[in-house]
């Protein structure tokens, strides 16, 4: 027997993604639902071979359901989530808006798949923000063999991240660079994407960073350790998929790069691609579609006694969101549910 699964905001970037990778991964689903607001109502969805109708996410029912995976902003996911724990069903939330609840579980299966237990808090279980997802899946071994001090990160983010509209605006606004007359003045960005890079994703806090940058260092703090220091600068770059980011690493105690690379190869969820020549690395086009988190440029930082730099991309739309929810699916079911 499997499970009874629903998809919640199965019509977004992130919806479809987890249908296709509960399809692909062969995830024992007796049951699917795909969930839309009322105005996607009746939209068809794939699910492998399959094609599902949108039923409306207002009346839905979730008593007798397993698993609940969402994909819809911290809004909806406030009035939606809560109701869907009180009727039995484990919801696995791609918001922001459980994170940072001390209640609730933030999970990353290669890094901390023993706190999913904890999800009986709530019934909720927490999946990180992207950029903080492929990061800490390269840090843990390391920090398992060295222990991390201080990480300084740089983020190269693609514009899926913010959502179809944002990849419409990418497209519109560089075709518009060609075409006289076409030109398309920025909308959903605070400046132009094509042919720019943006130091701004979310919201300006007080201390002047942005959100997306604390998220990282809270987030980080919350998966892997407390002590490590973390800081941040998150840049939207004109990528249509795969976020990039180059780190810096201080560590306890000496690492040299090779034995960093032969841990970094052992490691779940990554792939090394590092031969030091031309092209010998990876870039955010190869990545799309792929479930690794993969490193290249790993090297000595020869201004600190015990530093690191590594190059990390992955696929937003998979390790950084649906694939990342499917894994902790995987491990709910595996841990807790035991059915299939």
């Amino acid at each position: 027997m499997g499970y009874k699964v629903v998809v919640v905001g199965a019509t977004g970037n992130v919806g479809k993604e987890m249908l296709n990778i509960l399809a692909e991964r062969e995830f024992p689903v007796d049951q699917i639902a795909a969930l839309a607001s009322r105005k996607s109502l009746g939209t068809e969805v794939s699910f492998g071979d399959k094609t599902l109708k949108t039923q409306d996410l207002d009346t839905f029912d979730f008593t007798g359901w397993d698993i609940a995976l969402f994909a819809i902003g911290s809004d909806a996911t406030k009035v939606y989530a809560p109701k869907a724990a009180s009727q039995g069903c484990v919801v696995i939330d791609n918001s922001s808006l459980y994170r940072y609840d001390p209640e609730i579980p933030l999970i990353v299966p290669e890094v901390n798949a023993d706190d999913v237990v904890r999800y009986k808090n709530k019934m909720i279980i927490a999946n990180p923000n992207c950029s903080t997802a492929q990061m800490v899946v390269a840090l843990k071994p390391l920090h398992d063999r060295a222990r991390i001090k201080r990480v300084v990160v740089s983020t190269y983010q693609s514009v899926s991240g913010t959502g179809k509209e944002a990849m419409d605006e990418l497209w519109n606004q560089t075709k518009g660079m060609y075409v006289p007359g076409q030109e398309v003045e920025p909308k959903v960005y605070p400046k132009q994407i094509a042919f720019n890079v943006i130091p701004h994703i979310d919201v300006f806090l007080d201390s002047g960073e942005t959100k997306e940058e604390w998220k990282m260092v809270a987030e980080t703090k919350k998966i892997l350790d407390p002590k490590i220091k973390v800081t941040a600068t998150c840049v939207r770059v004109p990528v249509f998929v795969g976020h990039s980011e180059a780190i810096n690493i201080e560590f306890e105690d000496f690492l040299d790069w090779e034995e960093a690379t032969d841990i970094l190869r052992e490691a779940p969820g990554i792939l090394v691609v590092d031969k030091r020549e031309a092209g010998g690395y990876i870039t955010p086009i190869e990545c799309v579609g792929e479930y690794a988190t993969y490193i290249s440029r790993i090297r000595q930082d020869s201004t600190i006694e015990n530093g690191l730099n590594i190059w990390c991309v992955s696929d937003n739309l998979r390790k950084g969101a649906a694939l990342n929810a499917v894994q902790i699916a995987e491990v709910l079911g595996q841990r807790c549910l035991k059915k299939g």
